[in-house]
């Protein structure tokens, strides 16, 4: 079992301290990196205003950008998968 150790991460110019198996360590400050970044841009902008209101701004940006990496991955899977068989059909002919 891995063993937990508590990170600090900066987001928006406040510290937290997080729970974190070491060998996550680097995934936890990756996603509070990116979170930080997106807040900044959020809070650069200038149209969303309090700490609160920009952290779930910047959730529902980086949801949509999962989700829509989720559907380009449908996508793909679904052309695959119709490649396949139509090699598959290729192959029975032959």
């Amino acid at each position: 079992m891995s063993e937990s150790n508590t990170v600090e991460v900066k987001i928006l110019d406040k510290e937290y301290l997080i729970a974190c198996p070491d060998e996550a360590r680097l995934q936890l400050e990756n996603a509070a990196n990116h979170l930080d970044k997106k807040m900044r841009e959020i809070r650069k902008g200038g149209k969303v205003h309090g700490t609160e209101r920009i952290a779930v701004m910047a959730a529902l940006n980086i949801t949509h950008d999962l989700q829509q990496g989720s559907q380009l991955s449908e996508d793909t899977s679904k052309i695959i998968q119709d490649l396949d068989e139509k090699l598959d059909a290729a192959l029975a002919k032959a």
